[in-house]
């Protein structure tokens, strides 16, 4: 059988005996999802794409001490977006200029696209790009909890705040961008 036919289960096991086109698998199996985790977090390309790569070795170094193979996937996004964290926090005390800003160009297109799909996807840009302008914690704390889905009491482990602070930081946070957005319109 080769690896892509297997399941995860079988390819975390083929790793652990040291595997390398298992490991290869996996890697491509979730690269994607693990580069949008930490680029929404660090907020520049080269820096998620680095992080991601770390992950990455820092999961196949430490395969072993997995306890449940079932729970890969969030594992891995666990340490994905622990070391986004923890380079984003190194990343402010010595702030660096960007050299470039990206700019999203939606760009007015007839060919034959639903409108109300275009609508939504300038939308979901729109939001996006404003929550980009967010403070730093709003920010971070409001992608953890809308984007990828965690809830209060694992923001506030992830973030190292109370769980009141919690829920009081993605409240703020969501005003914030709603406020923001409402200025746009």
């Amino acid at each position: 059988m080769t690896p892509t036919n297997l399941n995860i289960e079988q390819l975390v096991k083929l790793c652990i005996s040291g595997n390398q086109s298992a490991q290869l698998e996996i890697y491509n199996r979730y690269y994607k999802a693990m580069y949008n985790t930490s680029l929404r977090i660090v907020k520049n390309s080269f820096e998620a794409e680095d992080i991601m790569q770390d992950s990455f070795l820092l999961a196949f170094t430490k395969l072993k001490s997995l306890k449940d193979v079932k729970i890969f996937g969030a594992w891995l996004k666990r340490i994905v977006i622990n070391n986004s964290i923890y380079h984003y926090k190194k990343n402010n005390k010595n702030p660096e200029v960007p050299l470039d800003d990206i700019l999203y160009k939606v760009e007015d297109s007839n060919d034959g696209i639903d409108s109300s799909y275009e609508f939504a996807t300038i939308k979901a840009r729109e939001i996006l790009n404003t929550m980009k302008t967010l403070k730093d914690n709003y920010r971070i704390a409001l992608t953890l909890n809308l984007i990828e889905g965690y809830d209060y009491e694992e923001i506030s482990e992830i973030m190292n705040i109370s769980n009141a602070n919690c829920r009081t930081t993605i409240s703020r946070a969501k005003e914030s961008l709603r406020q923001k957005l409402l200025v746009a319109i």
